[in-house]
């Protein structure tokens, strides 16, 4: 590890991990459970979807770029883990560009076929994903917070999963992974950014945030995105 810092607080990793998680079990249960959506409903949900794999792509492009490699630098003999893990993305990467190409048809038309589509490419990216997600945070968190000290983890964490991002983005992405969270989770997300911006992001994008989730899950699963003190 490096000097004059405690080691990495890589709990944000299972916050992010939850949230994925979380929505694939919500889709799924959509499309599973009658009356099917229709119209409106079925755009955004099939929006959402593909919302997902774009983050789930950036997830994984901040890892492959940054923390892998500087976890490697680190400690060379963390090499075989982060191959099998460099591994798992590229099975997980055409599962789902096919998840995303099945929920763009699925916003874009009106046939149950397409839904049974959908249903069937969410199946096949959950079965290769949420080993790979569990694997993370029970095997490599542990190596991550023994190599890197808090103020690398913050370093790359802003890099690539803050600073690219508007504050619409960062927003809607931070009231989609407050969801439900529970209030040792909601301060590790809201103290990622300073605290006017944080301000804005928790009062600005709460209603839009609500209005999003109302044409996804509701009246099955309604969100409980929260905003404290």
């Amino acid at each position: 590890m490096g000097t004059g810092s405690t080691q990495a607080d890589t709990r944000m990793m299972g916050i992010v991990h939850g949230a994925l998680r979380r929505d694939l079990d919500r889709v799924r249960a959509v499309l599973t459970s009658e009356p099917y959506p229709e119209h409106e409903r079925r755009r955004a949900l099939g929006e959402h979807v593909v919302w997902m794999m774009e983050f789930l792509h950036a997830h994984h492009t901040g890892e492959d770029e940054g923390l892998w490699p500087l976890v490697r630098e680190r400690d060379p003999a963390a090499g075989p883990l982060l191959d099998s893990l460099d591994a798992d993305h590229r099975r997980i990467t055409p599962a789902a560009v096919a998840l995303t190409a099945a929920g763009r048809r699925y916003a874009s038309t009106a046939t149950d076929e397409v839904r049974v589509e959908l249903l069937a490419a969410l199946d096949t990216l959950t079965g290769v994903l949420v080993p790979h997600l569990e694997r993370e945070v029970d095997e490599a968190m542990p190596v991550v917070a023994a190599a890197l000290t808090n103020v690398e983890w913050d370093a790359w964490d802003q890099k690539y999963n803050v600073k690219p991002k508007s504050l619409k983005q960062l927003g809607m992405e931070g009231h989609w992974l407050l969801d439900g969270i529970d209030p040792e989770g909601y301060q590790i997300v809201v103290h990622l950014v300073p605290p006017v911006p944080r301000f804005i992001l928790l009062r600005g994008f709460a209603r839009a945030y609500r209005r999003r989730t109302a044409a996804w899950w509701q009246p099955q699963t309604p969100a409980q995105s929260v905003v404290q003190h």
